[in-house]
């Protein structure tokens, strides 16, 4: 199986949830702990890219951080350099767990989506 690098945050019950499964399907996995250590902007540009979806979901809407930054406001009336930068200094603004193997890239966790993409047991 390929090596996969993993964006957690290893309190979330999710991430927690993800790792196990991954690992069930045989995955080497690189954690990243993404409070500790977030992803840098370049870094975020090329998951967004690879991920095909748009920045927005990037975030962690559910977060306490998300909303003391009153972000549900004024995410729209950023620009995508400072929504980037916003991710990378904080890394509880970004949803996770965020998986990739260099070229694909899924966000959060659901079961259905990451059989699709890391299946294949």
């Amino acid at each position: 199986m390929s090596q996969l690098k993993v964006y957690q945050y290893p309190k979330c019950s999710t991430c927690r949830s993800a790792v196990k499964w991954l690992q069930g399907q045989g995955h080497e996995l690189e954690l990243q702990h993404i409070a500790e250590q977030p992803p840098g902007v370049e870094e975020l540009r090329t998951l967004v890219k690879n991920s095909g979806l748009e920045l927005k979901k990037f975030f962690n809407t559910s977060g306490e951080v998300y909303k003391s930054l009153g972000l549900k406001d004024k995410l729209p009336q950023l620009g995508e350099q400072e929504q980037l930068e916003l991710l990378a200094s904080n890394g509880m603004l970004i949803k996770r767990p965020i998986v990739s193997d260099g070229k694909n890239v899924t966000v959060g966790f659901k079961e259905e989506t990451y059989a699709e993409a890391w299946g294949g047991k």
